[in-house]
C-alpha cells in the first residue's frame, strides 16, 4: 500500500480527461504530482488550476520519458505512476489510414510499456511503487469500429498481468484500470445511449483507491467484471447481435464528425 500524503506522483496524458481528473485528485490526497503531456501548454494551464507540475512528454520516445522520469525524480523517489495517455482512432478498419493505426498502437501500448520500463526498476530496488495502466472495457469486449483500440487496451491489460506476475514477489503493485464509456473529448460525437457512463472523476477516484488496495484488475463499475467471461462463452453470431443493438445499428465506429472534429484535429485524424 501508497499513502498518498506526500508522495511523489506522475501521470502521462495529464493534461486533459481522466488524466487530469488523476492528477487533481491525487493533488488533493495530499500528492505532488507531474503531469506528462504532449501539450505542454494545456499541461501547465491544467497544473496551474489544479497544483501539478507539468511537464512536456512524449510517450512513444524512450529519450523524453527518461526526461520525465528524472524530473519527477527530482522530488524525490517516484511512488506511483499513472499510464494513461492514449488516443482512440473510429472508424471501420478496413477504411482507415494505417498511419493513423501505427501511431495509436505506439501510444496506447508502446507508451505504457515506455513508462513501466522506465519506473520499474527504481520502484523495485527500492521496494517501494505502485504503477496503474489505464486500459478499458474494450480489454474485455470488443467494439466493431474501433478494433486496433480494442487491440492495444487488451495488450495493456496483459502486459500488465504478466509484469504483475513476474514482481509478485517483491512489494511493488501494478493495477490495470478498466473504465466503462466516460464522458471525455475521447467519446466526443459517440453516441453512448446504452452504454453505462462515467465521469471523469469516477474513474480518478479508483485509480487513486488502487494505491491503497493495489487489486490487480480494476473495472468501474465494478459490476462490469464478468464481461470478459461472457463474451469469452457467448456465441459469435449472437454477440454480434447484441453489439448491432448496443450501437443502435450505425456503422461500425460511427460517430458524428461535427461534435467530434475538434478531437479529431488534435490527433491528426
Amino acid at each position: 500500500m501508497i499513502s498518498l500524503e506526500g508522495a511523489v506522483a506522475g501521470v502521462t496524458g495529464g493534461a486533459r480527461g481522466i488524466g487530469r481528473a488523476t492528477a487533481a485528485e491525487l493533488v488533493r490526497r495530499g500528492a505532488r504530482v507531474f503531469i506528462g503531456d504532449v501539450d505542454i501548454d494545456e499541461a501547465q494551464r491544467a497544473g496551474r488550476e489544479i497544483g501539478a507540475c507539468p511537464v512536456q512528454l512524449d510517450v512513444t520516445d524512450p529519450v523524453s520519458m527518461a526526461a520525465f522520469h528524472a524530473t519527477v525524480s527530482a522530488a524525490g523517489p517516484p511512488d506511483m505512476l499513472v499510464n494513461n495517455a492514449g488516443i482512440q482512432i473510429m472508424g471501420p478498419f478496413a477504411d482507415t489510414k494505417l498511419e493513423l493505426y501505427h501511431r495509436e498502437v505506439t501510444i496506447n501500448l508502446l507508451g505504457v510499456i515506455n513508462g513501466m520500463h522506465t519506473f520499474l526498476p527504481g520502484m523495485l530496488e527500492r521496494e517501494r511503487g505502485h504503477i496503474v495502466n489505464i486500459a478499458s472495457m474494450a480489454a474485455k469486449v470488443t467494439t466493431p469500429g474501433m478494433s486496433v483500440y480494442c487491440a492495444t487496451k487488451y495488450a495493456v491489460a496483459a502486459l500488465s498481468r504478466a509484469v504483475r506476475a513476474e514482481i509478485a514477489s517483491s512489494a511493488v503493485t501494478v493495477s490495470t484500470v478498466m473504465p466503462t464509456a466516460v464522458h471525455t473529448e475521447l467519446t466526443a460525437g459517440v453516441a453512448l445511449d446504452l452504454l453505462p457512463t462515467r465521469e471523469p472523476e469516477d474513474i480518478a477516484r479508483a485509480i487513486a483507491d488502487s494505491a491503497r488496495h493495489a487489486r490487480g484488475e480494476i473495472t468501474v463499475p465494478r459490476w462490469l467484471a464478468p464481461m470478459g467471461l461472457i463474451e469469452e462463452v457467448t456465441p459469435e453470431p449472437l454477440l454480434q447481435r447484441l453489439k448491432q443493438l448496443a450501437t443502435l445499428r450505425q456503422p461500425p465506429g460511427h460517430y458524428d464528425e461535427s461534435a467530434r472534429r475538434r478531437y479529431l484535429d488534435r490527433i491528426g485524424q
